[in-house]
């Protein structure tokens, strides 16, 4: 009997011991996995991190008119986000502060040009921007004024023109293609003329200069005005229905004087200059501009 009691002892001690072994074993085990699962954690957390940071959007800067650039340019933002990038409209009323812009490398690139403009404009302002892709055209259109057509202007009459030189030119062609007046000889869409360039003006018209954002607000003023056609949409008309006369589309306006993006030189074939461009000759862009515009702004591309 007492054997056996003191075997029953030895067997609950031996228990005692092995429970306290498990327990403790289960414990270590216990705090090992949990260390490792914080590890885990804080691993998929850091890729998490990065991987948010890789897919970050690259921004592209564009300076543009705000019509109809900055609406086209709204298009292409959607394409472009698609493929990884932001891309900022910024708008300007003006043309010279977009070209300064992109020379200091405030923009990656504007669009509200074209080349003629462009060409001049560096030549006078010593910068050295290039086109990376033309886009679209708008017709230069002339507009009626205090004189309802051009069949009526009187002799003096008054016909408000742009300032700067490839848009006084292409004023002054087409005017000479309404047969208003007539321009030396060999004045073309490439040329930088000026009034002086006219040799007859056979109703003595008085040309009237300005800058040409301003001649839309400008038409109760004078006759006739003649007015690029991202003013006249800023200002309600549209070339294909208000104008008096359009240029001709098949001559070589519509290639001369396409609206191009432009870089500073050097950075034509940065990756992203290059996706914007992708995106602006896109087909979606294209059949935006067609049924927005109704031929005041025609894809060139």
């Amino acid at each position: 009997m007492k054997k056996t009691l003191a075997l029953l002892l030895a067997l609950v001690m031996l228990f005692g011991v092995l429970a306290g072994c498990s327990s403790s074993s289960d414990s270590d085990t216990t705090a090992e996995e949990t260390e490792a699962t914080a590890e885990e954690t804080t691993e998929a957390a850091e890729t998490a991190e990065e991987a948010e940071e890789t897919t970050e959007l690259v921004t592209i800067r564009v300076g543009a008119s705000p019509t109809p650039h900055a609406e086209i340019l709204e298009v292409a933002k959607a394409i472009l986000a698609e493929q990884g990038y932001d891309l900022e409209i910024v708008e300007y009323t003006d043309y010279v502060q977009p070209n300064l812009a992109v020379d200091s490398g405030d923009l990656d690139a504007n669009y509200f040009q074209h080349q003629p403009y462009l060409t001049t404009f560096n030549e006078e302002n010593g910068t050295d921007l290039v086109s990376v892709g033309s886009i679209h055209y708008e017709p230069f259109g002339i507009y009626a004024g205090q004189t309802a057509s051009i069949e009526e202007l009187a002799e003096g009459a008054t016909i408000a023109i742009p300032n700067d030189g490839s848009n006084e030119t292409r004023a002054l062609l087409l005017l000479q293609q309404e047969g208003v007046i007539t321009l030396a000889d060999g004045i073309d869409a490439s040329s930088n003329a000026t009034i002086y360039d006219i040799v007859d003006n056979p109703l003595n018209i008085e040309f009237v200069e300005m800058e040409a954002a301003q001649i839309a607000n400008s038409l109760s003023d004078v006759d006739l005005g003649v007015i690029n056609g991202n003013y006249a949409l800023d200002a309600g008309l549209n070339a294909a229905t208000d104008a008096l006369a359009i240029e001709n589309a098949d001559g070589d306006a519509a290639q001369t004087y396409a609206n191009i993006v432009a870089v500073k030189a050097g950075n034509e074939d940065n990756e992203a200059i290059q996706a914007l461009v992708a995106a602006l000759q896109s087909e979606e862009v294209r059949e935006y501009i067609e049924e927005t515009y109704s031929g005041a702004v025609v894809a060139i591309f």
